[in-house]
């Protein structure tokens, strides 16, 4: 599912791309390359810090390996893991998890002002590389301008003129969904920071049952 989303985006990169202010494949190497996207989010830095940590809220479910965004979470503390947790629902509706992945973890976390994390996203987790995801919010005036940086090197079998567009259109497509939140002032202040706490707990929850969210 992974593989198939990130070859479809990659022939709308461009298209994903003029959503932020500021999108671009900034450098590429034989061995790697930076995506940046920048954009102006209507909210205080506050506000758009609590509706980053909580990527169920923003992050497409295409690009899961369940499918399904409700299944992220994330620790905002170094350390911590963005991670997806592998659950099935039986047929009354009872969920259970068999298992996760690690999409990336955290190194950097100050609240309202960044957040850097660490993980090779899709399909470059199965690829022999690295990548450094650093978000930035600058408050402006009663708005934030936010930055995504991603950094990708290593050894991969995607040829970069191919995969750095697609990462791009992926990169700069979370973005613009997190600045879709504040379109509709109410649905970004309301049960951001419950939904991040929520997720926590059902970390916590799995691990004490035994499983391994990271």
């Amino acid at each position: 599912m992974m593989k198939l989303a990130f070859h479809a985006i990659s022939g709308m990169a461009a298209l994903c791309s003029v959503t932020s202010a500021q999108a671009e494949v900034t450098n590429t190497a034989a061995n790697g390359f930076t995506v940046q996207h920048q954009t102006e989010i209507a909210g205080n830095s506050d506000a758009v810090w609590k509706a980053l940590i909580a990527p169920s809220r923003y992050w497409n479910g295409d690009h899961s390996w369940t499918g399904n965004a409700e299944n992220f979470y994330l620790v905002p503390q170094a350390g911590g893991c963005f991670c997806e947790l592998i659950r099935t629902t039986s047929d009354d509706n009872i969920k259970s998890s068999d298992g996760s992945v690690q999409h990336m973890r955290v190194i950097y976390a100050h609240n309202g002002k960044m957040l850097r994390m660490s993980g090779a996203l899709g399909p470059l987790q199965g690829e022999a590389v690295t990548g450094t995801l650093t978000v930035q919010l600058q408050p402006q005036g009663d708005a934030t301008v936010v930055r995504f940086t991603y950094k990708v090197g290593g050894y991969m079998e995607f040829p970069v003129d191919q995969i750095a567009p697609a990462v791009d259109g992926v990169i700069g497509e979370q973005l613009a969904r997190l600045s879709a939140l504040f379109s509709d002032p109410d649905a970004a202040d309301a049960g951001l920071q419950d939904g991040a706490d929520e997720q926590i707990d059902e970390s916590a929850s799995a691990v004490d049952e035994g499983d391994d969210p990271s």
